[in-house]
């Protein structure tokens, strides 16, 4: 294992913004993951678990070491009557896993598609889109104990899976690596067209007629028409999570702002902090190099050179000015550091 210095992360994220790592290593098997973390604690380092860097901001320097999981492999482990149960390690792209899971019949992840990041990131927020949630096809997963450097099994129950959290982002944040995922898929298609911009762009196909693969390539076809490609505009997707609120709170809001865009969520609604954000009159905003798109008002962008800390201070201002309008306060989604 090559532990390098004084490495730019500008490649490592897709903000696309410069800043260094004192120690960085590129990590292809669990051995190499085991002495990263050993150079890390011998040297009492802080050190930071990264994928594809699709979730990051850097907003400074990293002064300890960043370990960058590349370790892959896709296997069948097991079947039942109706699911295959693959198994992905947990450096793979999760977009491409998606593929090659709809290539090889199993089915149910096609909602999940174009999704950035890797497979090892995504139970940790238990990703979702357009009507799916990575629950729903979840089996069990296996992380490495950090302080013991044990590898623990942890079934769909024991994670604590709900919308965009899971253990890992609570009581054992840090504490753990996930290493493989499980997921329990279909052997027949189940197509799923309960969000109403996937259902609208297939609006004369017969549900029970609609190929996964279909379904894959229309979402795919949605979220480049909605989000900038990192490859040409630096961002990391949406900058902010959708607020939930109390079914009191959220008909108070709707007598001050009757337009306001909402989804009911477990009897509660989740806001559309796109909708708050435009309202505050930030869609299409730009200075400098830095700004927020003008096709979707969540996703902040990079236009060139911005440093981590010139977009931190804009999405600052943005939560200020929404909380004053709307007494809302708006979390980041993506990671700062």
């Amino acid at each position: 294992m090559l532990i390098q210095e004084n490495i730019n992360l500008k490649t490592f994220n897709t903000f696309n913004v410069s800043a260094h790592a004192r120690y960085f290593a590129d990590i292809k098997t669990p051995e190499e993951l085991l002495e990263a973390l050993s150079f890390s604690q011998q040297g009492s380092l802080p050190f930071m678990i990264i994928g594809q860097g699709s979730n990051l901001l850097f907003k400074e320097d990293y002064l300890g070491l960043i370990i960058e999981l590349n370790i892959k492999g896709i296997e069948l482990i097991n079947d039942d009557k109706e699911h295959y149960y693959i198994k992905a390690q947990c450096g793979e792209n999760w977009h491409d896993f998606v593929q090659h899971c709809l290539q090889a019949g199993y089915y149910g992840l096609e909602n999940l598609s174009l999704i950035p990041g890797t497979v090892g990131a995504a139970p940790v927020q238990n990703i979702g889109a357009y009507g799916v949630e990575l629950s729903e096809f979840f089996h069990e997963l296996e992380a490495l104990e950090i302080a013991s450097g044990k590898v623990i099994r942890y079934c769909k129950d024991d994670c604590q899976l709900s919308y965009r959290h899971s253990i890992f982002k609570g009581e054992l944040k840090d504490k753990f690596v996930i290493t493989n995922v499980t997921f329990k898929l279909l052997k027949k298609p189940k197509p799923n067209l309960s969000y109403p911009a996937l259902r609208d762009a297939l609006p004369n196909i017969e549900t029970d007629n609609i190929d996964p693969q279909l379904i894959s390539d229309t979402v795919c076809e949605i979220r480049r028409s909605k989000l900038p490609d990192p490859a040409e505009l630096g961002n990391a997707g949406s900058f902010f999570w959708n607020p939930i609120v109390s079914e009191d709170d959220f008909f108070a809001l709707q007598e001050k702002h009757p337009d306001i865009i909402a989804f009911s969520y477990m009897q509660q609604y989740k806001l559309a902090a796109a909708w708050l954000i435009d309202q505050a009159g930030w869609k299409g905003f730009r200075e400098g190099d830095v700004g927020v798109h003008k096709e979707h008002a969540l996703v902040l962008v990079n236009y060139g050179e911005a440093t981590g800390a010139e977009l931190y201070d804009l999405s600052r201002r943005i939560q200020l000015s929404v909380k004053k309008m709307f007494d809302i306060d708006l979390r980041p989604e993506v990671r700062i550091i």
